[in-house]
C-alpha cells in the first residue's frame, strides 16, 4: 500500500496538528502532553493514519511553539525553550526581534529535518534487530529504560525509582498475563481490565494542571520528560512590543554568508538533540541544555552567550526539535517510549490496534510511512506557520485562566467518559489528577510513573515468558549476553549516579 503525501486530508490533519501544537506551546502552563492526551479521545473515530498524523503534528508544533513567548516575552512557553530565553529575549529587546525569531524558527526546521533523516535510516534496522532479542532481553531493556528515566529526573534517584515502581504497581490490577486470573480488583468489576491508559494520562497531565492553576501554584512546570523548571508569570512586564517588531531599524534578516557560518552549530546541535531523543527519559529540555552548553564551549565568543548571542538561539532550538525525531525511533522500532508524549503516542497505537516494532513494519508499513512523512511535513508547515503568525501568537498568553479552565475540564470529562461510556473512568481521571497534584507537592517526578505504567504489561509479559521457558530459573536474565549487557548498564548507571550525587551533597 502506498501513501499519498499530497492527499488533502493528510495535509489538513498535519496543518491542524501543527496549529494546535504551536498555539499550546506558546502558552505558558500548557504542555504538549496535555493537549495530546486531550486530543487522543477525539481520534477514536479516525483511521489510524489520520490519527497518528494529527498527534505527531501536535508533538512537533508543541515543542516549537515555546520559542515565540521565550523570545518576545522572556517566558518559556515550554521548558524545552528555557535556554532560548537566555539569548532570544535580549536580542529581541535590543531591537532585533524579527531576526531572533527567524534564527530560532529556521534552527527548529533544520533540527527537525535532520532527525527525520535519522528516523528514516534507523527505524527499520532497529526494528529488525529487535526480532533477535528474546523475553529476558526485552525485560532487561524495559528495566534499563526505567532506570535511565529515573536517573535523568531532576529530583533524587530514589524519587525517580519510587515513581517508576508506583507506575508498575498501578498497572497490576486486572488480568494476570500468565494465568488469566483477575487480581487486585478489590471487588470492582470495572477493574477487570485494569486502569485504562487514557483517564490516567488525562488525570495526571490535564486535571492536575487545572488544579494547580485554580490553586494559584505558579512555582513549577513540567516538560514532556517530567523535569521541573521554574514557571514565569504569564503576565510579565518584560515583553517586546508589536511596534518594535514592526519597525526595529537594526532588525535585518541573516545573510547567506551568515547562514553558512552557522552550519557547524546547526549540525552539531541537531546531532546532540537526536541522540538525546533516542535515550529514554531525557527529553527536549535536557537536549537543549546540552546543546547550548556545547555551543558555548566551542564558540570563539562564549562571553556573548546570555546577552543576545545568535549561536545560543540556534543551538537551543535545533536541539529541542531534533529530540522529537530521535524519540520516535525507539517508539516505532521497539515500542519503548522515551518520554511522556511518546507514552501517550504508544497508547494511540494500542487504541487503534497497532503494535510498534517489527510487526508494524511487516503488517502496517503504511503506518510507518505515515509517521515519517507526517513528521517531515509537520516541520515544514511549522516553519511557514510560525514565520507568518509569530508576532500575533504571542497575544495568546493573555487569555485569562477563567476562560481556559472550564473548556479544558469539559474536554477532560468527555474524553474519559467516551472511552467506554462509563463514569468509572471519569472518577479514575479525577483520582489520578489528585495523584498528579500530590506528586507535584512532594516533588515526585511524573515521567517515571507514566513510563512504568505503560511499560509494565510489556515487562510482566516478557518476565513470565522467560521464567516459563527456563522452568522458573532467573539465570537467563544475567547469562544471556544482551540481557546481561542491559542489566549491567542499569547497575552501572545507578552506581555512578548515586556516587556522583553523594559526592556533591
Amino acid at each position: 500500500m502506498t501513501f499519498d503525501v499530497v492527499n488533502p486530508l493528510f495535509l489538513w490533519w498535519t496543518t491542524l496538528g501543527v496549529v494546535l501544537g504551536v498555539t499550546v506551546g506558546c502558552i505558558p502552563g500548557l504542555t504538549g502532553a496535555m493537549v495530546i492526551a486531550l486530543t487522543l479521545p477525539l481520534t477514536f473515530a479516525m483511521s489510524p493514519p489520520d490519527a497518528l498524523t494529527l498527534l505527531v503534528a501536535i508533538y512537533v508544533g508543541s515543542v516549537s511553539g515555546g520559542l515565540i513567548s521565550a523570545t518576545l516575552l522572556n517566558i518559556p512557553g515550554t521548558p524545552a525553550s528555557l535556554m532560548t530565553t537566555l539569548d532570544g529575549f535580549p536580542m529581541a529587546a535590543g531591537g532585533r526581534p524579527r531576526r531572533a525569531l527567524l534564527l530560532g524558527i529556521a534552527a527548529s526546521l533544520v533540527g527537525g529535518v535532520f532527525s527525520w533523516g535519522v528516523l528514516t535510516l534507523l527505524a527499520e534496522p532497529m526494528a529488525v534487530w529487535s526480532t533477535r532479542i528474546g523475553p529476558p532481553d526485552m525485560f532487561s531493556l524495559v528495566m534499563l529504560a526505567l532506570v535511565l528515566i529515573a536517573v535523568i529526573s531532576r529530583e533524587s534517584l530514589t524519587m525517580g525509582l519510587l515513581a517508576g515502581s508506583l507506575g508498575l504497581l498501578f498497572a497490576m490490577p486486572g488480568m494476570h498475563p500468565a494465568t488469566g486470573q483477575n487480581r487486585l480488583t478489590f471487588g470492582f468489576s470495572e477493574l477487570n481490565d485494569g486502569f485504562r491508559l487514557l483517564p490516567v494520562l488525562i488525570g495526571l497531565f490535564a486535571v492536575s494542571q487545572l488544579l494547580k492553576d485554580v490553586g494559584g501554584d505558579d512555582t513549577v512546570t513540567s516538560d514532556d520528560a517530567g523535569s521541573k523548571s521554574p514557571r514565569a508569570p504569564v503576565f510579565s512586564k518584560d515583553r517586546v512590543s508589536s511596534t518594535l517588531i514592526a519597525h526595529a531599524p537594526a532588525d535585518v534578516t541573516p545573510s547567506f554568508r551568515e547562514w553558512l557560518a552557522a552550519i557547524p552549530n546547526l549540525l552539531r546541535s541537531s546531532v546532540i538533540g537526536t541522540v538525546v531523543g533516542i535515550l529514554p527519559g531525557v527529553g527536549a529540555n535536557i537536549g537543549s541544555i546540552l546543546s547550548y552548553a556545547t555551543a558555548r564551549s566551542q564558540s570563539a565568543t562564549s562571553s556573548d552567550f546570555g546577552t543576545g548571542c545568535e549561536e545560543g538561539i540556534i543551538a537551543s532550538e535545533a536541539a529541542n526539535n531534533a529530540t522529537v525525531g530521535g524519540a520516535l525511533i525507539p517508539l516505532i522500532s521497539l515500542g519503548i517510549p522515551g518520554s511522556v508524549i511518546d507514552a501517550i503516542l504508544l497508547g494511540a497505537f494500542v487504541i487503534h490496534g497497532l503494535q510498534p516494532g517489527p510487526l508494524l513494519f511487516q503488517n502496517n508499513p503504511e503506518i510507518v510511512q505515515t509517521i515519517t512523512l507526517s513528521y517531515l511535513i509537520a516541520n515544514i508547515i511549522m516553519f511557514g506557520f510560525m514565520l507568518l503568525t509569530a508576532r500575533w501568537m504571542v497575544r495568546l498568553v493573555q487569555i485569562p485562566k477563567g476562560l481556559l479552565v472550564p473548556v479544558v475540564l469539559t474536554f477532560c470529562v468527555l474524553g474519559s467518559y467516551a472511552l467506554a461510556n462509563r463514569m468509572f473512568d471519569v472518577w479514575v481521571m479525577v483520582a489520578f489528577g489528585g495523584l498528579g497534584l500530590l506528586f507535584d507537592r512532594l516533588r515526585v517526578p511524573t515521567a517515571p510513573f507514566v513510563i512504568g505504567f505503560v511499560l509494565s504489561p510489556i515487562a510482566e509479559e516478557n518476565l513470565c515468558a522467560a521464567l516459563m521457558a527456563s522452568d522458573g530459573s532467573w539465570w537467563p536474565f544475567v547469562t544471556e549476553p544482551v540481557s546481561a549487557v542491559f542489566f549491567g548498564i542499569a547497575v552501572i548507571v545507578c552506581g555512578v549516579t548515586l556516587r556522583g550525587r553523594r559526592g556533591t551533597s
